[in-house]
């Protein structure tokens, strides 16, 4: 059985799902709708992001809720309230996402490292397209090894390692152009 935080649905983010949240980027998202729509001192952050976790954490029936959903509720909300133009602006935004590299490894198999390097670029656009911006990397040796078909770190997979980490380091810079940049971070740093 899953035990969840405050007994929160899990959030649905793209093919992802995030249990154990807090809710800070609740008011990232409210403040930005503000700001888009001209309201620079908007006031009701907090009161709203706590009508928004008591719903999830008493009145929500789901285990599992798509981002999306709760946005389009949150839109409703600001709806009834007054604040319309505050509503249109508002953008879905996800909690920080953790995406394990070993899954990615593991489908694409021993060898195949450009469809893992595919699947991964298909990943991280499909995840900022859920309103992904912090995306945190898990088991980076560990799909250099499953890549490699290695049961041992070995000088291949430091190869394999150093090349998954510079895709990332190139995906980081060239996002630059992009609306909505994602913070990418790996296993191991901060």
């Amino acid at each position: 059985m899953i035990s969840l935080i405050g007994n929160r649905p899990a959030l649905q983010i793209g093919r992802y799902q995030v249990i154990d949240y807090d809710t800070a980027w609740l008011d990232v998202a409210l403040e930005r709708a503000a700001l888009a729509a001209d309201h620079e001192d908007f006031p009701f952050v907090a009161d709203i992001r706590g009508g928004i976790v008591k719903y999830l954490e008493t009145k929500c029936p789901l285990k599992l809720l798509n981002l999306e959903d709760l946005f389009e509720r949150m839109r409703k909300m600001l709806v009834k309230i007054g604040c319309e133009r505050i509503a249109e602006k508002l953008e879905p935004l996800a909690p920080p996402v953790t995406v394990s590299l070993v899954r990615a490894a593991m489908e694409a198999g021993n060898g195949f490292e450009l469809a893992f390097f595919e699947t991964l670029r298909f990943e991280l656009g499909d995840l900022r397209a859920a309103g992904a911006e912090d995306i945190h990397f898990i088991g980076l040796r560990e799909s250099s090894m499953v890549l490699r078909g290695s049961a041992k770190w070995n000088k291949h997979c430091e190869t394999l390692y150093a090349e998954i980490r510079a895709f990332l380091g190139a995906w980081d810079r060239d996002q630059l152009k992009s609306a909505r940049q994602l913070r990418l971070c790996l296993e191991g740093e901060h």
